[in-house]
């Protein structure tokens, strides 16, 4: 069958479904970040060069801790899923299932990380 064009070949195999919901996916989180850096970027740039006492204060008001918080959780979601689409696209086989569940498992941690760490300073 060398014969076969690539239609031919990948005739009857079906999609596999997930696209449409990976770009909307990205595309929400991309919308939602470019509301939340600029706010992120307003609400922590003042607090550079403050002392500790000074940002913990600042901190524990809900506005800023929770654009924060919200800038945190989107950006590493958005990264979580745009390294999985990079990955599924270059990595073949057994390696590219341990490299998207590292991915994800870091993603996770760094958002358990990010709570934890706002929470502490906020409550």
């Amino acid at each position: 069958m060398p014969f076969l064009t690539d239609r031919k070949r990948a005739n009857g195999m079906g999609s596999a479904k997930t696209g449409t919901a990976q770009f909307w996916g990205m595309t929400i989180s991309s919308v939602a970040l470019l509301v939340l850096v600029p706010g992120f970027i307003f609400t922590v740039g003042p607090m550079i060069g403050e002392n500790h006492e000074t940002v913990t204060d600042y901190f524990s008001r809900p506005f800023p801790a929770l654009v924060a918080l919200l800038t945190f959780i989107v950006g590493l979601v958005h990264f979580k899923n745009g390294v999985t689409v990079l990955i599924e696209d270059y990595v073949q086989g057994l390696a590219c299932k341990i490299w998207i569940i590292v991915m994800t498992c870091v993603s996770y941690a760094a958002i358990a990380t990010a709570i934890f760490a706002i929470a502490r300073i906020a409550l």
